[in-house]
């Protein structure tokens, strides 16, 4: 049973990462876009590569990996989201974002294979931890870190000031000489930095698997839902709800109920406090 709670503690903080790069993207572009997961899943098949190819130790590939989940991030700006927004059509980015999404899973397939492969210790321990095995507690110390370095990032640096006065309102930011387009593109950069960092840390939990990305996007959307939009506390939350959800019914029933499980969860919470457990209700005006 303690081994259970551990699983769905550290599956959930995974999720709770990934609902906060939605956040991170979302602040700044009013944009959910569908490479999230992917993001993540590239953190950890480089990070995987980078270790058993060439043979980097974790202190060269973990860098490393950032730096590609910033240009990913970015490149999801520009490619996808930039001239979206310029056309002004509030939906095509779901089928931009989803094309982009699917053709660097596809990529990645042909690159590094269709079956799971094994990610390298980052620390040496001994493989008889059990709950307290780094594969459990590296992704929980990230969950951890990430929400605390976010509020400590938009409260107290200038350019955290400047990434809330975008998405508070882009028009009145651009009126007083911010470059909107560019804080959006950081924005995206930041976003995919830390994604890479969470495939990266879960990377001994799931594995390096192509198919990662489309799991983890679902999963941290639900996760963001359940939590609700833009609270990155709310993240922390739903994603841990989410985690012990699909654990505890996959020991009680079978994993072939997790998925049920989880979308289960999301529709309990949107009809009961439809903008999540901590959003707040968008106030439309007439």
């Amino acid at each position: 049973m303690l081994n259970t709670f551990v699983i769905g503690l550290a599956t959930g903080a995974l999720y709770a990462v990934v609902a906060m790069v939605f956040n991170i993207m979302y602040s700044t572009s009013k944009v959910l876009s569908l490479t999230t997961g992917h993001m993540a899943m590239l953190g950890g098949v480089f990070g995987a590569w980078m270790m058993s190819i060439p043979g980097f130790s974790a202190w060269i590939a973990f860098p490393l990996t950032l730096i590609l989940g910033a240009v990913f991030g970015l490149l999801t700006e520009v490619i996808a989201i930039r001239r979206v927004l310029r056309v002004g059509d509030d939906h095509l980015w779901v089928l931009s974002t989803l094309a982009l999404g699917t053709a660097v899973q596809h990529l990645v397939a042909l690159w590094w294979g269709t079956e799971p492969k094994p990610f390298a210790r980052l620390i040496p321990q001994d493989f008889s931890a059990g709950p307290w095995d780094q594969k459990y507690w590296l992704p929980i110390g990230l969950a951890a870190l990430a929400a605390a370095g976010l509020v400590w990032f938009y409260r107290r640096t200038m350019l955290g000031h400047v990434f809330t006065a975008v998405a508070e309102d882009p028009f009145a930011a651009r009126a007083r000489g911010i470059a909107v387009e560019r804080v959006r593109a950081m924005s995206f950069a930041l976003a995919g930095m830390l994604g890479a960092m969470a495939g990266f840390a879960a990377g001994q939990l799931t594995f390096a698997f192509f198919a990662l990305g489309i799991w983890l996007t679902l999963s941290g959307f639900i996760a963001l839902a359940t939590g609700g939009l833009g609270s990155n506390a709310g993240a922390l939350v739903g994603g841990s709800l989410l985690g012990l959800f699909c654990a505890f019914s996959t020991y009680f029933f079978g994993a072939e109920y997790q998925q049920t499980v989880s979308v289960g969860l999301l529709l309990i919470v949107l009809l009961l406090k439809p903008a999540g457990l901590f959003g707040k209700g968008m106030v439309r005006p007439v």
